[in-house]
């Protein structure tokens, strides 16, 4: 039996402003798959996810998303855009902030697909499936951004996505969070069948948990499992300048040869 892809690109292009921001762009994202979107700041990662979303739509060539034309699939996608934080002022309890991704848009009407107490029942379901039991009923504000990335991941799971776009939800972590997030997300994948396309801009701590990765750079993408994209012929080819790609000893990956390289720590992820 033949798989519908989650998200379906081929051969496409996105003008943006008159400007070509990515072009002959072809990917597949199978179902319970977790996919890293990578590349240099201004590259079209995060545009990727609003093709996906409808938001954008394609200068040529096509997408679907979940079989359907992008946009008419949204009620199945789980969201989490760029830069979502709450500072220590925030007193909504990290279990309403959950509950919002149910009934938020409706201003408590209950939805079709959910009674009282079925909503009730899921949002301890994702709060367990995040493990964020020991801290939901807290403000969010006082909690850590690593729990805090625990339950907005929560929200965008609770109407149960097929799709699940990430839009560097890592970026205000230490290493040891980013590793944990990541490890949640996989375990997502494999248990809940959910695909996950997750822009990142530093690469390295989620490297292990990956099943493939979309590069952007040139222009355009490729995609790949990591050990195929990740290598000085690709990058090479990709950016039409050398590229260097070393292996340290404690398994990173340094891609020399670029102004901002997504392998490699610089100020965004002092700690």
């Amino acid at each position: 039996m033949t798989v519908e892809p989650a998200l379906l690109l081929d051969g496409a292009a996105v003008e943006l402003g008159g400007r070509t921001i990515w072009s002959d762009v072809s990917l597949s994202v199978t179902p319970g798959e977790f996919v890293a979107v990578l590349g240099s700041n201004g590259s079209g990662k995060s545009t990727l996810l609003k093709v996906a979303l409808g938001l954008l739509p394609l200068e040529s060539g096509r997408a679907t998303v979940l079989g359907r034309e992008p946009g008419e699939a949204n009620s199945a996608i789980g969201y989490l855009p760029q830069q979502r934080h709450f500072d220590a002022s925030s007193r909504i309890r990290g279990v309403d902030v959950v509950r919002l991704g149910l009934d938020g848009a409706r201003w408590g009407l209950p939805l079709p697909r959910f009674g009282r107490d079925e909503r009730r029942d899921r949002v301890d379901e994702v709060i367990e499936l995040v493990g964020a039991e020991a801290y939901a009923g807290r403000a969010i504000g006082s909690l850590s951004g690593g729990e805090q990335q625990r339950l907005l991941i929560a929200q965008a799971l609770i109407r149960r996505p097929s799709l699940l776009l990430l839009d560097e939800p890592l970026d205000s972590l230490d290493l040891t969070n980013q590793a944990a997030v990541a490890a949640l997300v996989q375990r997502i994948c494999r248990e809940e069948g959910v695909a996950v396309l997750l822009v990142a801009h530093d690469a390295n701590p989620i490297l292990g948990y990956l099943d493939r990765v979309v590069y952007f750079a040139g222009g355009t993408a490729v995609e790949g499992t990591p050990a195929e994209v990740i290598t000085a012929e690709t990058l090479s080819r990709l950016y039409g300048a050398p590229v260097e790609v070393l292996h340290t000893t404690d398994g990173r990956l340094v891609v020399v040869g670029l102004p901002e390289a997504p392998f490699h720590h610089g100020p965004r992820h002092a700690h």
